[in-house]
């Protein structure tokens, strides 16, 4: 298995990215990620206001896939996520879903522990859920600072994207890039307060490729689900993206016309939210394996 060093990482998905590392499909790579913060936060004392801004969601990488091309799809399979001991969460006046009732920054610890699966908070236990926030690769053209999602990827905070899962990227660039960061602890949908529990921690996943596949969104295949995952400027933009992309692979993959793919998506998709704190809001749309296997949205996307 092949590892990524966590000084190894970058502040903006772009079509520039230079790979730290080249690896096959088929091999392991272990990550080692900094928090969102880059270490700047490590008491209840370190105020998220007295930080330099400009190093904020480092995404350890990237990492060149060989064979990978413009036109194919990128899977990663998230085999482990190891999280620290602890882990920070902030609010920040002006930020989050509310930003007018902050009246100053905090800063509190949350405690993990592995052995147990429990994280807690201001005496609280919560079930440790660890995922990762960051995980894209490198976009067609221009660049995306690391904090922003977008169609390959990047800052989607969306907490399907733990153990289990593979995540499926529209590879725009030979070598497709891969980094990833922001591991969180635990986070409920939306991240109201602008962040989750965040945690440095180490992330192992295995590589695949589909030739000559695409999809306009990054999709996550979970043990019970396919889930696209789509970004825009409101969570509006972002849930009609989601379901158009949804509609369209349930047509194509179960050969239906558009408005009975449309009534099957409304009986059985569920539309949730990944976060509403960042540049641009995520929204996924979700609909059970049983209803459309991933062999068959598999072949679909292969025919696009």
């Amino acid at each position: 298995m092949k590892i990524v060093r966590s000084d190894k990482n970058i502040y903006a998905f772009s079509e520039e990215m230079k790979p730290v590392l080249e690896v096959s499909p088929g091999e392991r790579v272990l990550f080692e990620t900094n928090d969102c913060f880059a270490g700047q936060i490590r008491s209840e004392n370190d105020l998220c206001t007295e930080i330099n801004f400009d190093y904020i969601n480092p995404a350890t990488g990237p990492v060149a896939v060989k064979g990978a091309d413009k036109g194919d799809l990128l899977g990663v399979f998230i085999e482990n996520i190891e999280v620290g001991k602890q882990a920070v969460s902030v609010v920040i006046p002006g930020e989050g879903l509310l930003p007018g009732k902050v009246g100053s920054s905090v800063t509190r610890t949350v405690m993990t522990d592995e052995e147990k699966g429990t994280c807690t908070f201001a005496g609280i236990t919560l079930l440790l859920k660890p995922m990762v926030g960051v995980i894209g690769v490198a976009p067609g053209e221009g660049s995306f600072p690391t904090g922003t999602p977008a169609a390959h990827g990047g800052n989607m905070d969306t907490n399907d994207i733990r153990k289990g899962t593979t995540v499926w990227f529209p590879v725009r660039q030979k070598g497709a890039m891969l980094a990833l960061g922001d591991c969180h602890a635990v986070m409920g949908d939306g991240e109201i307060c602008c962040s989750g529990a965040e945690v440095p921690a180490k992330v192992t996943v295995k590589l695949d490729l589909v030739k000559g596949a695409s999809s306009p969104w990054p999709i996550a295949v979970t043990e019970k689900e396919i889930v696209i995952i789509a970004s825009d400027d409101t969570m509006e933009q972002a849930a009609a993206a989601a379901g158009e992309a949804m509609t369209g692979l349930v047509r194509k993959s179960l050969g239906l016309a558009f408005e009975d793919a449309l009534i099957l998506c409304s009986l059985a998709m569920d539309l949730r939210i990944s976060q509403v704190v960042d540049p641009k809001k995520t929204v996924r749309a979700a609909i059970p394996l049983e209803i459309l296997p991933w062999e068959k949205a598999k072949a679909a996307l292969s025919e696009c």
